[in-house]
Formats: structure tokens, C-alpha cells, sequence
């Protein structure tokens, strides 16, 4: 282990639901115990933590946690924390942190996601929606006005182009929700409980063309926690620590006059900057996948195939399948596990080079993932090492 490198050291989960009678913050608070445990440590190690995108007020279903409140209610003395929707995508907190305890600012620090949209949505008393408000702000109000409310509208006009220009089918396009729910359907903590026919698929009603039902992920209510250390903490903890080996981002412009490409592929791209790894060497693959599309892009952007090839590198599901060349969303993904928003993915890479995976391990010795989030206006990734 290197002391100057930053590791996963421990991972929770609260239950994954719909419309649960949880609240949030002790749907977070359960995560972080069951993290805490994992690793081996207390609540009197932690002194640094980070989330993504912070409480918003105007979308609390969206994000109804801070970090400021996690630090009041857990009792943390914590010397860094940090907690914005100024970064690169979900994940980006998991990178600032390992950047904190590189730089010597904390030696374990708490991540967290916690969304909660599936039941703000049946309490709107509690948790206003959008269209009660007398206006809009913030990236709102470049696609609200547009009627662009769903993300669905923004990423299927890259879908539509990679129909149009590359030739991507729909049949190709299934290939990513049949095997979400493949794997989804041997994940007990998964939503989804059964796999997915291609006649299912095809014969879904559509959300926004090319997507049909079966392409976007559902409101869901979870939180999801990774704890980063410090590699010269690392005797404190009792799991195998998983290095944090590179990490990049980007962020694209929210506007209707959307950039050429999707965040997906510069962040792709700057990955392999930031180290001597290279595609031939990962072994799993946990690819944000908010909507179908969006795992093309990532794999295209980076470099497991050229772009325009994701539709054909994906054909069949036989590439993606857990035994596979590449396998890809071996928990479910937000498909089929549920829409936990990008921590999902650091998560189930996790548990795939640990080998924790029961039912859903990959076969043979993982010792390398990419887990994404984002891949529309933002992005961010991380590169996983056992060590």
C-alpha cells in the first residue's frame, strides 16, 4: 500500500426502495453505519466528508441531505467536508475526497449520495415539486422553458443522432436494459426481480424517442456511502482497500444549445491521462446508465471501441454478460437496481474486486474497474485497483 494514495475502504447501503417511509436522513444515517462497519472503524475516525450535490432547497426529493447535517446528526468532528453541485457529476465527491486525504486534509472520509425522489413525489406537501414554483433558476432555466424537463429529452437527441449517423438500432440499444436486468434479477438488493425479454423491450410504450420505458431509470429513495482513507491510515481498517488509481471529469454547458459531444467522452479521454492503465487491463466496467444510451457513449469515449461502434460492440449482450469480455453492470445498474445516482457504481466495483459479488461475481480474479457517473452536461470517473 502507498502512503501518499487514497483507497476505498469501506462501503454501505441503506434499503433500496420506492416511496418509502424512511426518511431520508435516516435512510443515510443506516448507509453509514453499515460503512462504518464494513471498514472496521468509528464514527470518532471519521474527519472528512463529502457528498453530492449538497441540499437543494428548490429539488429536495433530488437531494434532501447536506453535509453540514450529516456532520450535526453522526456528532463527526471532521477537519474538511465538502458538499456542491460545482463538480464534476456524482462521483466527483468521491475524487475530491481522495484528493483531500492525498493532500493530507483527512484521513477517513464519509461519501454519500442519498436521493429520495420516489417519495417526495407521493408527499408534496413536504417536498414541493417543481411546477408549484413561480419560476426557475439554475440549470433549470435553460431547458424548463423549453419543455425539456427530463433529462430523457436531452440525451435522446445523442441517441438520435448515433440512429441516424452510426446506424445504432434499438435491438442494440436493449442490450444494455436486458443485461441490467439479468444481473439485477440475482442482486437481492435489487428493485427489479426479473430479467427483461426483447419482445418486452420492443413492445414498451415510449418515454422519448428512441427511449421506451424500459431505457430510463425510476425515482428511487437510497442512500449509498463509500468511505475514502488515506494510505498511510490504512492499518486502522479491516477490509481489502480498493486504490483510487486515477480519477477525471468534466463539465459540458446545461444550455439548450447543447455541446457536440456529451461529457462522457472528454472525461473518457483525460482518464487514461492520469494513468499507465489502458483499456485491455480493466476487468469490469460499472457505467452510469440514467438512460440506456448513456453506457455507449461511455464505453465509445473510453476507448473500448471507437465511436460510432458502442451499438455494435454491445450487439447480442454476449460482450457485456457477466461472463463476458467485459462485463458491465453486474449489480443492475440503475435499470435494475434502482437509481441511486452514480454511487451505485463506485459501490458494485467494489464488490466485484473484492469478489463479494455471490450470485453476481464475475468469474476469475477482477483486479481492475471503471465506475462512471453522469455523461450528459457532466461527468466524472474513477479507476479501481486491488492492489
Amino acid at each position: 500500500m502507498v502512503p501518499q494514495e487514497a483507497y476505498i475502504t469501506g462501503i454501505g447501503m441503506s434499503e433500496v426502495g420506492v416511496r418509502l417511509a424512511r426518511s431520508p436522513l435516516g435512510l443515510t444515517v443506516d448507509a453509514v453505519k453499515e460503512a462504518i462497519a464494513d471498514a472496521g472503524l468509528t464514527l470518532d475516525q471519521i474527519d472528512g466528508v463529502a457528498t453530492y450535490p449538497g441540499k437543494m432547497q428548490i429539488f429536495l426529493g433530488f437531494s434532501p441531505i447536506g453535509a453540514d447535517e450529516l456532520i450535526e446528526t453522526l456528532g463527526l468532528k471532521t477537519r474538511w467536508h465538502i458538499g456542491a453541485a460545482e463538480t464534476t457529476a456524482q462521483l466527483g465527491a468521491v475524487a475530491e475526497a481522495a484528493n483531500a486525504v492525498k493532500a493530507g486534509l483527512a484521513r477517513h472520509v464519509i461519501c454519500f449520495r442519498t436521493v429520495y425522489e420516489a417519495a417526495a413525489m407521493s408527499r408534496p406537501d413536504e417536498f414541493p415539486p417543481l411546477e408549484r414554483r413561480e419560476g426557475v433558476t439554475g440549470n433549470s432555466q435553460w431547458v424548463s422553458p423549453f419543455g425539456a424537463f427530463s433529462a430523457a429529452n436531452w440525451t435522446a437527441q445523442f441517441a438520435t443522432r448515433h440512429m441516424k449517423r452510426y446506424g445504432l438500432t434499438r435491438e442494440q440499444l436493449a442490450q444494455v436494459a436486458l443485461n441490467d436486468h439479468a444481473n439485477a434479477a440475482i442482486n437481492p438488493r435489487a428493485l427489479v426481480k426479473k430479467p427483461l425479454t426483447m419482445d418486452e423491450y420492443m413492445s414498451a410504450r415510449m418515454i422519448s424517442t428512441p427511449f421506451c420505458l424500459y431505457d430510463c431509470d425510476r425515482f428511487t429513495d437510497a442512500s449509498t456511502v463509500i468511505i475514502v482513507s488515506a494510505g498511510d491510515a490504512l492499518g486502522e481498517v479491516k477490509t481489502t482497500p480498493i486504490r483510487i488509481a486515477a480519477s477525471a471529469g468534466s463539465v459540458e454547458r446545461y444550455s439548450w444549445d447543447q455541446a457536440e459531444w456529451a461529457s462522457a467522452y472528454p472525461t473518457g479521454r483525460d482518464l487514461w491521462n492520469n494513468t499507465d492503465y489502458r483499456p485491455k487491463d480493466v476487468d469490469t466496467v460499472q457505467l452510469y446508465d440514467g438512460f440506456a444510451f448513456q453506457p455507449i457513449t461511455w464505453l465509445e469515449g473510453l476507448g473500448f471501441c471507437e465511436v460510432g461502434e458502442g451499438g455494435a460492440f454491445i450487439e447480442g449482450g454476449t460482450r457485456i454478460a457477466r461472463n463476458g469480455a467485459l462485463p458491465m453492470n453486474t449489480g443492475g445498474g440503475q435499470l435494475g437496481w434502482g437509481r441511486l445516482h452514480g454511487f451505485g457504481f463506485a459501490y458494485e466495483a467494489v464488490v466485484q474486486l473484492r469478489g463479494e459479488g455471490g450470485a453476481r461475481q464475475i468469474p476469475g480474479d477482477p483486479r481492475v474497474a471503471i465506475a462512471t457517473s453522469g455523461g450528459g452536461p457532466m461527468a466524472a470517473a474513477l479507476l479501481l485497483t486491488k492492489d
